[in-house]
């Protein structure tokens, strides 16, 4: 999705967050086409079968990226300045080079907007400035209309699978939690967890199918951007199975660099080595990013939702017996149930944890026990295992200001 309209004097170019390109030469009139500039969609939503021969990796040192990179941008200089010549315009004319796909130009205007760049332009080739893309900067705020059509199209992911609700809220928190509120780094704000390398981190395991699964709401609705929508789709996740509202606001722009990436080990660890350990971790991480011991506890509720797999995280089984519904079930066996350590029944665990002793069918981890192992975090284990309105009205302002870490210019929609 490459868009350049320019003059003898300032260029642009507009680069989607779908870009697709490749080069395929000059073409007479006011139009070009590109078709193989370096791809900016996550690997994992295309095709092996059509994923290009060669990708140029952001921050890459390697000096055949480099080179590679320079070819290319070369090369599509080279072709403009043949176009130009070719039609014989005038040097002051104006160019214009516009999708192969043939979208609408409101339509480029929206992804250009929110999930492409904005690049000034430091060398000049022939009247055509050409430089390295930087983040876009969003100039227009979304619609109501834009919303809530992202969020119909998110309640039917729900609705077709229950099971997929749990991953999605997972999604939102684990692309938030990475913040960090000393270096300002980290956060939603610039939907990295959409990037291989955020992926690849121990606490996401799996998640790379729930980012496959909203790449089709992201491209229905490209007004969207990445880091709102994976938000957006917790809220309306939480929603969907029964939870609160959680108040939303847009207005998060997606960096386009794998080197925004923060580094691993800024998500909670289940397991630590024994209670203590596993209590000052909960701290260590949570105060990390702004929260209190009460806030703490009611993150922790999420748990009412989903199960742990082996293949993911190590841990097996669901934590309560209606892991596509939210509630305060979570805190009331969490308090009630004689908790042994051990696998559920049947299932084989890779990692320490607890079942059940009744049942031996639910499981909490080490760090879920470890909340009734603190004065501090067990009086409020007590106080939502009680009273789910409560719970409810403190998880959903704790679970918003979660979607906000890392964020700035936010707005109500």
């Amino acid at each position: 999705n490459c868009f350049v309209q320019g003059s003898r004097k300032r260029e642009q170019w507009q680069v989607g967050s779908t870009v697709q390109m490749a080069l395929i030469g000059a073409m007479s009139g006011p139009s070009l086409a590109f078709s193989a500039l370096p791809s900016r969609v996550p690997v994992h939503a295309i095709p092996a079968s059509q994923q290009p021969p060669q990708r140029l990796a952001s921050g890459a040192s390697d000096g055949s990226h480099q080179e590679a990179s320079a070819t290319l941008v070369a090369s599509a200089a080279a072709a403009v300045a043949v176009a130009a010549r070719a039609t014989k315009r005038p040097a002051s004319s104006r160019l214009r080079v516009v999708r192969a796909a043939g979208v609408s130009g409101e339509e480029a205007a929206a992804v250009g907007r929110r999930g492409g760049v904005l690049a000034g332009c430091a060398a000049t080739v022939t009247g055509l400035g050409l430089c390295w893309p930087k983040p876009a900067v969003a100039t227009e705020k979304l619609t109501k209309q834009a919303v809530e059509k992202a969020r119909a199209d998110l309640e039917q992911i729900i609705k077709g699978d229950p099971n997929k609700g749990p991953t999605l809220v997972r999604l939102a928190w684990h692309s938030s939690g990475s913040y960090d509120k000393v270096s300002k780094t980290g956060g939603s704000g610039p939907g990295t967890i959409r990037f291989k390398e955020e992926l690849a981190h121990g606490g996401n395991a799996g998640l790379d199918k729930a980012v496959a699964w909203l790449e089709p709401v992201k491209q229905s609705n490209p007004s969207v951007s990445y880091a709102d929508l994976y938000t957006l789709a917790g809220v309306v996740a939480i929603k969907a199975l029964g939870g609160p509202d959680v108040p939303w606001r847009a207005g998060r722009v997606d960096s386009m660099s794998p080197s925004d990436v923060t580094p691993d080990g800024r998500l909670p660890n289940a397991y630590n080595g024994s209670a203590p350990k596993d209590v000052s971790h909960l701290r260590d991480v949570f105060y990390r990013m702004g929260f209190n011991d009460q806030e703490i506890v009611a993150l922790s509720g999420a748990h009412a939702l989903g199960r742990c797999h082996a293949d993911a995280s190590g841990f097996v089984g669901p934590w309560t017996p209606t892991p596509t519904t939210f509630n305060n079930l979570y805190f009331k066996l969490l308090q009630n149930s004689a908790w042994e350590e051990g696998c559920i029944k049947g299932e084989t665990c890779k990692n320490p944890q607890y079942r059940d002793a009744a049942s031996q069918q639910f499981m909490m981890l080490p760090t879920d026990i470890a909340l009734l192992k603190d004065p501090s975090f067990k009086k409020y284990v007590e106080l939502y295992a009680d009273d789910q309105k409560l719970f409810y009205q403190d998880f959903s302002k704790a679970f918003s200001t979660l979607l906000e870490l890392g964020t700035k210019n936010l707005y109500t929609v």
